[in-house]
């Protein structure tokens, strides 16, 4: 992730209105990755780094039709996975991910996710992230999942300036009101993909546009020969 500007940091008042809003938009923000249980929740958390949710959807598709757990991936092994996933980056790496930590949860977890963030993250191709996702969405912890889109709103909204993805994650953890924290990692994430895109934010339809700290805030294009 590239070092973001600096940028001031927002007040209690302001997190507080922000999320309000959110909350207002969107009660129940879900994630846009497609699974069954916990287990392809996993898998498809791992299977989604540097790649689109909607790329990832459209290759487990038929993979989580054929090897929805554990045994099922292991049995597939590492050859039957890469056939499945080959449209996904780095698919060959990730199938060896998939292959390694399903046989560990199968050894030492009896086939079953673990709501921990030490054995999660004890798993091949789990790091922090991953781990975060699972233990919001599946087991309903107030945790926060860094990734680009969050990190770069964090950073330029002013919510939460952070040098690395776990300064902002410890800041957003500080600000944010706990009544939001369930679900404010997913309203940040979809913010960032949606409206406060990377190269031009929509700040002209953005609804925090009036607590947020970035400037020049961008405005409405002008129409085809206007």
């Amino acid at each position: 992730m590239p070092t973001p500007k600096k940028v001031k940091r927002l007040g209690r008042p302001a997190a507080e209105a922000i999320f309000e809003r959110f909350h207002e938009i969107e009660p129940e923000p879900k994630g846009e990755l497609a699974y069954v249980n916990a287990f392809t929740l996993l898998v498809a958390v791992v299977l989604s780094a540097q790649a689109t949710d909607a790329g990832v959807n459209k290759a487990t598709r038929r993979l989580f039709e054929i090897a929805p757990s554990p045994a099922g991936m292991v049995a597939l092994g590492v050859a039957g996975i890469e056939k499945e996933i080959r449209t996904i980056g780095l698919y060959r790496n990730k199938a060896k991910n998939v292959f390694a930590l399903s046989q560990q949860l199968l050894e030492r977890h009896g086939g079953e996710v673990p709501g921990e963030r030490e054995a999660l993250e004890a798993l091949p191709g789990v790091g922090r992230k991953t781990a975060n996702v699972v233990l919001n969405i599946w087991f309903k912890q107030p945790t926060i999942a860094v990734d680009t889109h969050l990190f770069r709103v964090g950073n330029r909204t002013g919510l939460a300036p952070g040098k690395t993805p776990l300064e902002v994650e410890t800041a957003l953890h500080k600000i944010v009101p706990d009544r939001f924290m369930l679900h404010a990692h997913h309203w940040l994430i979809l913010h960032g993909r949606y409206i406060c895109k990377a190269r031009t934010p929509e700040c002209w339809r953005c609804p925090i546009a009036q607590w947020c700290l970035y400037e020049p805030k961008t405005p409405l294009p002008a129409k085809p020969g206007s």
